[in-house]
């Protein structure tokens, strides 16, 4: 046991875990928190935060990590390599231990060119695989990248993402074991809607034994509208989205049911692929379908550990 986070005791146990995304506000409301968090408290195991997303300022994770904590619920604090140098990294991390918080899922970042800020200046002192790195030996070997100690403990449950359909594809595996090499203890996908693709990425993974060596969990894309599914297949790089999907949207009389039916149909296809221990659902600013999803799926109630 890592960190003693309820995510890892839960993967820990063999449960099939839950977590899910809440997006902080453009402001300083620590009541938009709370009231996010009430949404989600009691249909998944641990909720990630994310870190100025799309590269749009936002309050950060960190913050809003300690409003999870202090009403009881289990965070996962993601940090991006696109803002801050090592020296930030490394307190914000001290700082995560301090209030709590035992889950870190480390990331690259959106470039900001996408965001509101798009003249800002990109950081990237690390890259993702780096940070992985520098928080495993903060928390196993307890020390700094500058080779000086910690001197306190660092109990952190490390994650990292995937994306299985990235070209070139036959790299994703070997990106994979990279991240795992690095001391990824979790990993979370990119939205899965080509499972039959996925289950070719887990059929590596397994391959390698990867699946042994860390638990992976299904990233979820919950589609609001025909617009979404159209704009992800055409301009969201990174995903695929298959066309029969696009065709149920097209077709659907309701689209967020229609929506809510295929993440519930991909979650059931996912449990059947060996080596998933887990789904990732993204529904930033759409929480309150997280409840419905995870209800549909058989996925409640989630297990006390």
């Amino acid at each position: 046991m890592k960190s003693g986070s309820n995510l890892e005791r839960v993967l820990e146990e063999g449960y099939f875990a839950v977590t899910a995304e809440l997006g902080p506000p453009k402001g300083g409301s620590a009541e938009f928190i709370r009231r996010k968090a009430e949404v989600l408290r009691n249909c998944c195991d641990a909720i990630n935060v994310t870190d100025n997303q799309t590269a749009v300022v936002r309050m950060c994770s960190l913050a809003a990590c300690g409003i999870l904590k202090e009403i009881g619920l289990d965070p996962v604090m993601q940090m991006v390599c696109r803002d801050r140098n090592r020296i930030a990294m490394q307190s914000d991390i001290l700082g995560a231990v301090a209030l709590g918080v035992q889950n870190l899922l480390c990331l690259s970042g959106d470039h900001q060119k996408f965001g509101n800020h798009p003249t800002s200046k990109n950081v990237y002192d690390l890259d993702s695989m780096q940070l992985i790195r520098m928080v495993r030996d903060m928390r196993d070997q307890r020390t700094f990248l500058s080779g000086d100690k910690v001197t306190s403990e660092v109990p952190l449950f490390i994650g990292a993402a995937a994306n299985p359909y990235a070209d070139p594809f036959e790299f994703r595996v070997a990106r994979l074991a990279m991240k795992v090499e690095a001391g990824a203890d979790f990993i979370q996908t990119q939205g899965v809607f080509d499972v039959k693709k996925f289950a070719q990425w887990m059929q590596m993974v397994r391959d390698q034994g990867l699946d042994e060596k860390v638990y992976i969990l299904a990233g979820l894309i919950p589609i609001k509208s025909i617009g979404m599914a159209r704009y992800m297949q055409k301009y969201v790089s990174g995903l695929s989205v298959p066309d029969e999907i696009v065709k149920r949207m097209e077709q659907a009389k309701d689209a967020k049911e229609e929506g809510v039916k295929i993440c519930v149909e991909t979650i059931e296809q996912l449990r059947d692929i060996p080596g998933v221990r887990g789904v990732h659902i993204m529904a930033v600013a759409w929480e309150e379908i997280v409840p419905v999803i995870a209800e549909e799926a058989k996925l409640l109630p989630r297990p006390i550990v």
